[in-house]
């Protein structure tokens, strides 16, 4: 069974933000200690902060585009290229490959199997083309503080599916973070449901109950077809979420 880590104190939890960038970007981060990483499961409390992080680099970016006159829809192709880079594009990977596992395979054992590989499908290809189309035109429609929230809130909701599912697989990137304490998936839901209020007022707190409805039925289906999540799970997890934030705020403004 697996136990709570005790150390959490002040100190020790100042490695977690750039563990959690580690872990969720590729964002240049200076040499930890091998402390840093000793309880990655801990530091899902600072995912919602790595959203935050990446809004103020997309925030700089719209702001000098916008300065230079070009249209909102480039604006948005521009943003989104740069959050792929800035994550290395690991959840869009992982919405391709959950896309394949989970309507591709017609049992547990095979869509684990064609999760695992490197290779895309039709399912990943066109989930790709679909979820990125939305993306684009939603990050096109919408305002700053949005994206905040958009950005904010589907890192928040990984951990709690880490939380509520078990692991599906006995290896992966989400099993070797481990199951993340109870106490850090909620520190990590009130940081960044504080984030998303404060950005786009109670219109937050509608997009997180929108958000959590995502985060259920993704967990509901992976629960069914695999058993539990992985990290392709969590990954499509991120995305889905993103996107039903943005057009969920893009149509109450």
């Amino acid at each position: 069974m697996e136990t709570e880590k005790t150390d959490t104190g002040p100190a020790s939890m100042l490695w977690d933000v750039p563990a959690a960038l580690v872990l969720l970007t590729r964002l240049p981060v200076p040499a930890l200690p091998s402390k840093a990483f000793a309880d990655p499961a801990r530091a899902v409390w600072a995912y919602p902060l790595v959203g935050l992080i990446l809004a103020l680099i997309t925030g700089a970016l719209i702001s000098l585009s916008a300065a230079l006159g070009l249209p909102a829809p480039i604006i948005a192709g521009l943003v989104l290229g740069v959050l792929i880079l800035l994550t290395g594009a690991m959840h869009e990977d992982g919405l391709a490959d959950s896309a394949d596992g989970l309507w591709g395979g017609h049992d547990r054992a095979r869509r684990l199997e064609i999760m695992k590989d490197s290779r895309i499908g039709a399912y990943g290809v066109l989930a790709l083309i679909v979820v990125m189309g939305l993306r684009w035109m939603g990050l096109a429609e919408a305002t700053w503080p949005a994206i905040v929230a958009a950005l904010v809130l589907s890192r928040m909701m990984m951990p709690a599916l880490m939380l509520a599912l078990p692991h599906a697989r006995s290896d992966g990137l989400s099993h070797s973070v481990g199951a993340p304490p109870r106490s850090s998936v909620l520190a990590g839901v009130f940081i960044g449901t504080v984030i998303a209020v404060a950005c786009v007022g109670m219109a937050g707190v509608i997009a997180l109950c929108i958000a959590s409805l995502s985060t259920v039925a993704i967990g509901v289906i992976a629960r069914r077809k695999i058993g539990g999540q992985t990290g392709d799970i969590l990954g499509a997890t991120q995305i889905l979420t993103e996107l039903s934030v943005l057009l969920s705020l893009v149509a109450m403004a």
